[in-house]
C-alpha cells in the first residue's frame, strides 16, 4: 500500500510540475536534490527552440493558445509578435499583447506560427509591414507553420508557394491562388511547412510539431497532461462528417466570403493597411497577375 501511494502522489505531482511548464525538466533534474528549486525546473533553457507566434488585432484567440499551451509545457522559447506592444483584440474579447515588436524579433527563428482570425487574417494579408515580416523570418524559420485561415496570411507572403497545405475548410480552396497546393487533412506537412485546420487542429499541429522538434515521448507526455483525447458530443466537425452534403453551413461560409471581399475593396478612412494588391489583379505570391474578386470561389 505505501509503494501505491507513493506512486500516485508522484503521478500527481508530475502532472503538476508538467502544467506548469516543467514536463521535460523532470528527466533533466531526475538526480537532482529534491529541495532543488522549483523555479529553476521551469526556466526556458538557453537553448530552446524559439517560437515566435504573430498576433493581430481580430484574430481567434484559441487559434494561439492551444498550440501555445503544448509549446510552453515542451518549454519552448515561445515569444508573441506584432507591429507594437499594445493589445490587440481576439474574437472572445480578452485583448493580447506582443512580448516582442516585430523589430526585436530575433532574425533566425526555429519557428514562425501565424494563428486564424477571418477578418483580422485578410487585414494582415493586405498590410505590406506584416507580409514584409513574414516574408523576412520565414526565408530563415527552420519551421514555417499555422493553422486557421492564418495559413492564407503565410501564402501571402510568398511562404507556401509550391508546398502542399491546408486552412480552415471554408476558406482552404483560396491557397491555389497563392501558389499553395490545397491537400486536405487536419495536419499537412512539407518539408518544412506544417499547416493545420480550423481552430481546435492547432493542438493537434502542436503536438506534431513538438514530436518532431522535441521528439515523440515528450510530445507523448505533454498530450497525456493537457488531456488532450477528443470526444466530440456529434460526428459534424467538417463538412463530409454533416447531415447533408454539403451542410447548410458551409453553403452560408462560402457565400460569405465573397460578400467580405468585395466589402474590403473600400478599406476604412485612415486604414493602415494596403488593401489594393489584393484587389488590384497584381498576385502576392505568384508571378501572374489575377483578380481574387473574379475569380469563383477556389480559383477553379
Amino acid at each position: 500500500m505505501p509503494q501505491d501511494i507513493d506512486r500516485r502522489s508522484l503521478l500527481t505531482l508530475t502532472t503538476l510540475l508538467a502544467a506548469t511548464g516543467s514536463l521535460p525538466a523532470l528527466a533533466d533534474n531526475a538526480t537532482a536534490p529534491s529541495e532543488a528549486p522549483r523555479k529553476g525546473m521551469m526556466a526556458i533553457p538557453p537553448d530552446a527552440p524559439k517560437i515566435a507566434m504573430l498576433i493581430y488585432p481580430k484574430m481567434v484567440a484559441l487559434d494561439l493558445i492551444g498550440p501555445m499551451t503544448v509549446f510552453r509545457i515542451m518549454r519552448f522559447d515561445v515569444q508573441l509578435v506584432w507591429k507594437d506592444r499594445n493589445p490587440v483584440s481576439t474574437d472572445v474579447g480578452i485583448p493580447l499583447a506582443a512580448t516582442q515588436t516585430f523589430a526585436e524579433c530575433p532574425a533566425d527563428l526555429d519557428v514562425l506560427f501565424v494563428p486564424g482570425g477571418i477578418m483580422g487574417t485578410i487585414d494582415c494579408m493586405n498590410d505590406a509591414q506584416v507580409r514584409a515580416f513574414l516574408a523576412d523570418r520565414g526565408s530563415r524559420a527552420k519551421w514555417v507553420t499555422g493553422v486557421c485561415t492564418g495559413t492564407l496570411a503565410l501564402a501571402a507572403a510568398g511562404l507556401l508557394k509550391g508546398y502542399d497545405a491546408t486552412s480552415h475548410w471554408t476558406v482552404a480552396d483560396l491557397l491555389p491562388l497563392m501558389g499553395a497546393h490545397h491537400v486536405e487533412g487536419r495536419v499537412i506537412r512539407d518539408r518544412n511547412r506544417m499547416t493545420g485546420g480550423g481552430v481546435t487542429a492547432g493542438i493537434d499541429f502542436a503536438l506534431a510539431l513538438a514530436a518532431e522538434i522535441g521528439g515523440e515521448e515528450a510530445a507523448r507526455a505533454v498530450q497525456l497532461t493537457i488531456e488532450y483525447a477528443p470526444e466530440p458530443p456529434f460526428a459534424n466537425g467538417t463538412p463530409q462528417q454533416g447531415r447533408s452534403a454539403p451542410s447548410q453551413l458551409a453553403n452560408a461560409a462560402k457565400a460569405w466570403m465573397p460578400r467580405q471581399r468585395r466589402r474590403l475593396r473600400q478599406p476604412p478612412q485612415g486604414s493602415a493597411s494596403d488593401p489594393h494588391d489584393l484587389f488590384t489583379g497584381r498576385s502576392w505570391a505568384a508571378d501572374r497577375p489575377f483578380n481574387l474578386t473574379n475569380q469563383p470561389h477556389g480559383g477553379k
